[in-house]
């Protein structure tokens, strides 16, 4: 088949990956100039398969109010005229229930444990190399309230067959050597020794060039406006370059896919929660992390480059705003000068946002659409590399018409419906 893929994020470029690998002509289409430009760009360089877990969860709603006051918070809100806002926080709301969050994390864990496994495949198929590492992550508890809330997480985790370690602050400082320089600051931590870190935009612009090699083609700089479908099928994409045809058409457009999909009756409720970095140059190897450190009083998480700390969180729930806020920049230069205070030069760090394409369940949309030949593969908020390649694998195989290797029930757009 002949297929067309909008959006070349991760989530676009492993789609194109797997859909070649089965054989198909894929041709991936985007407004910017290269892969990876948007959310894919500078994001916390965690693939963390240990922490898939829906934001809608029991206890949010009051925690959401405690942070709305706070200086150094993990959660924005600006409010807006925007009906779709206040939609989107109506269902999320509706998520916090312990029935909800059970059935919203399994479906969760199940295609993050999938990626995991095509990750590691893929690294060993291809030899790519995106200053990886393989160390696992350390969710770091600051309060013994924190240390002894983690009952419930660890018992998830077990009912997943997933591994961790609970660890004192000596268990931590092993794991990480230079937290030695603060122990003062912690009590202590979760480990989740399966994860692993890497820089996402140099993984998907090196996949995008093993993806030419395989024959498929990327067509940048072009402006996607509207999917023109008639009964129930889309006939073609309308470009500022003109109509593209294929056989089938997949949307892999994060944040703005719902806008697109709207206009062909298809209402995907995904909104764009705007999250910070800062990329800081390495001074002092040794005063830096070694992997990845999730501070869980801020919710911003520190991962180590080869010779840069990548400095991620805060969410903010403010439309498609891109601009670039002092006082989210504050919090996690904040974070990093407060847990690696002799790492590297904050001052030097380059400041950047993005959009995560949220849904109101945390689980992604992949799957079938109710036009036959219109796939989707976007929703998969802060877990977008996480997910990508297992998201990419399943939804090559629903298209292609294979057996997946994992069940895709509640995964497309009708558990909506």
């Amino acid at each position: 088949m002949n297929i067309l893929i909008l959006g070349s994020g991760v989530i676009g470029v492993t789609s194109a990956y797997y859909l070649a690998k089965q054989g198909h002509d894929v041709t991936v289409i985007d407004r910017q100039s290269s892969p990876a430009m948007e959310t894919s760009r500078a994001n916390a360089g965690q693939v963390s398969f240990g922490y898939s877990s829906p934001w809608a969860a029991p206890g949010v709603p009051f925690k959401a109010m405690k942070w709305l006051t706070q200086t150094h918070a993990p959660l924005k809100l600006s409010p807006k005229a925007d009906t779709h806002q206040w939609a989107w926080m109506s269902q999320m709301l509706a998520n916090c229930t312990e029935s909800r969050y059970a059935v919203n994390k399994a479906r969760m864990v199940r295609v993050s444990e999938y990626s995991r496994v095509c990750i590691d495949a893929l690294r060993e198929e291809t030899g790519i190399q995106y200053e990886d590492r393989q160390q696992g992550t350390l969710q770091m508890f600051r309060t013994q309230q924190q240390m002894d809330s983690v009952a419930k997480d660890i018992e998830v985790l077990k009912q997943f067959d997933m591994d961790y370690e609970l660890l004192d602050i000596d268990g931590c400082v092993a794991a990480e050597p230079a937290l030695a320089r603060v122990k003062e600051k912690f009590v202590g931590g979760l480990r989740l020794p399966a994860d692993q870190t890497g820089d996402c935009f140099t993984f998907t612009n090196k996949l995008a060039d093993i993806c030419k090699e395989m024959g498929v083609q990327f067509k940048f700089e072009t402006e996607i406006m509207t999917l023109e479908g008639n009964g129930g099928e889309i006939t073609g994409v309308l470009t500022n370059k003109g109509l593209l045809k294929a056989d089938h058409y997949v949307v892999a457009m994060g944040s703005f896919s719902r806008g697109l999909l709207k206009q062909v009756g298809i209402n995907a409720p995904i909104y764009p929660v705007k999250g910070y970095s800062l990329t800081v140059p390495i001074s002092n190897s040794e005063a830096a992390p070694v992997s990845t450190i999730m501070d869980e009083t801020y919710k911003v998480a520190i991962t180590r480059f080869d010779d840069r700390i990548r400095v991620a969180g805060t969410a903010e729930l403010s439309g498609y705003n891109l601009d670039l806020l002092k006082q989210r920049r504050d919090t996690i230069a904040m974070v990093v000068s407060d847990v690696f205070p002799d790492g590297g030069n904050v001052d030097d760090a380059e400041f950047w946002t993005g959009l995560r394409p949220m849904t109101p369940d945390g689980t992604p949309i992949i799957g079938k659409t109710k036009f036959s030949n219109l796939s989707l593969n976007t929703g998969h908020g802060t877990l977008g590399w996480t997910m990508s390649c297992g998201s990419g694998r399943l939804l090559a195989d629903l298209v292609s018409g294979n057996k997946p290797e994992i069940d895709a029930e509640g995964l497309d757009i009708s558990r909506y419906q």
